[in-house]
């Protein structure tokens, strides 16, 4: 089933658990920082005015300066490469950020707020269509302003979007560490699935935050609980968990879309195929958007019972 093969993406593309906006367009709570002096990347080594010799492994120039060994000047390409990150559109000037994304850019000094401002948003306008690229963006703001939640949030995000789950966590938690928000935790429970700790996710999931979550994030972690329940081979509890939620919710949004194709992909699993017909149909019925295949499930489902 699809829910094997792959992990849940909470949010779908690019979107964030809890649906709100995602933190390349939105934000979250602003966080406490040291402004960087410049938007030039700093060693962690104090450097010295004084050349070190050529015991230490350096070599003139013609002008008299020392230089570093050539394989440290190819460690240092590689990562001013990083840190320059992909070229940014011309067309993308960083105000197509939300205003509160904005707002907690401010505190950095003014050329730096609009490098960082313009690798947000060239992230936000690719994390759909090429979100390894997108990643490489976030990577690019990350260097300059490691110290913004909104930032390590949204390299999170589209390291996730990207199908790099450690990384994401990593980023998740720290934003989560900066700002104290949970919206983030469907998808830090998602990456624990796809790392293949799923008691890790259902630990979570039970987290008494949850219980306040908005209908949409609280239906996605309910998704992710049930997909590490199917990890699991805990097929009974995965159904069980989905029953649990609104199903039968008469609204239309994308979170009872998917909800219900959810539960028709388990009900399959389980071997209830009459009821997974239907439910792939009930799916189907409101998914107006065509956000999932629940019509070909749906169809193969009718083809394979006669």
């Amino acid at each position: 089933m699809a829910d094997q093969r792959r992990p849940q993406r909470p949010a779908g593309k690019g979107r964030p658990a809890s649906g709100g906006k995602s933190s390349v367009r939105a934000s979250g709570k602003s966080a406490s920082f040291d402004k960087p002096r410049s938007d030039k990347p700093r060693s962690d080594k104090p450097r010295s005015d004084k050349p070190r010799g050529a015991a230490g492994g350096q070599r003139p120039n013609r002008k008299g300066d020392w230089r570093k060994p050539v394989e440290k000047q190819t460690t240092r390409s590689a990562e001013q490469a990083a840190y320059d990150g992909p070229d940014l559109p011309a067309e993308v000037t960083g105000r197509e950020l939300d205003r509160a994304v904005a707002a907690q850019l401010k505190g950095l000094p003014e050329k730096l707020a609009a490098r960082v401002g313009r690798h947000l948003a060239a992230a936000g306008l690719l994390i759909d269509e090429d979100p390894e690229t997108a990643y490489q963006h976030t990577l690019a703001a990350r260097a300059r302003a490691p110290r913004l939640a909104v930032v390590r949030e949204a390299t999170g995000e589209a390291a996730y979007a990207a199908g790099h789950y450690a990384e994401a966590l990593a980023e998740l938690r720290a934003a989560k560490r900066m700002n104290g928000a949970t919206a983030y935790l469907p998808i830090m429970a998602d990456c624990h699935r796809a790392l293949g700790k799923p008691q890790e996710a259902l630990k979570l999931a039970k987290s008494p935050s949850v219980v306040n979550f908005a209908p949409e994030a609280k239906a996605e972690m309910t998704i992710v609980e049930a997909g590490a329940r199917r990890d699991l081979g805990q097929l009974d509890a995965a159904l069980r968990t989905l029953e649990l939620a609104p199903l039968s919710s008469k609204s239309r949004s994308s979170w009872v879309v998917r909800l219900r194709y959810a539960y028709a992909d388990t009900l399959e699993a389980a071997g209830r195929d009459q009821e997974a017909l239907a439910w792939f149909h009930r799916t189907h019925a409101i998914d107006s958007e065509q956000l999932t295949d629940a019509d070909a499930r749906a169809e193969a489902l009718e083809t394979r019972l006669g």
